[in-house]
């Protein structure tokens, strides 16, 4: 069985998408329930973009967010 210095060398090798993709994976494995919440935060994406492009949603920008969150201190 391969060590942890070769295994985290080899998956700093990996592309930025695959290493975020093994992060994933690695974070479901401490907690067996995290991928039906993360699929429950797909559907609510899915259902905001929907709602964003049928003119249902209004987006703001994050200066704005951000502004309102320091408007709130």
């Amino acid at each position: 069985m391969p060590d942890i210095k070769t295994i985290t060398n080899d998956a700093l090798e990996l592309a930025p998408v695959q290493r975020a993709e093994l992060i994933e994976l690695l974070l479901a494995s401490f907690d067996p329930q995290r991928s039906e919440i993360d699929k429950l935060w797909a559907d609510e994406v899915e259902r905001r973009v929907e709602a964003y492009d049928r003119g249902k949603l209004k987006a703001s920008s994050a200066n704005e967010v951000f502004n309102r969150i320091e408007q709130q201190k």
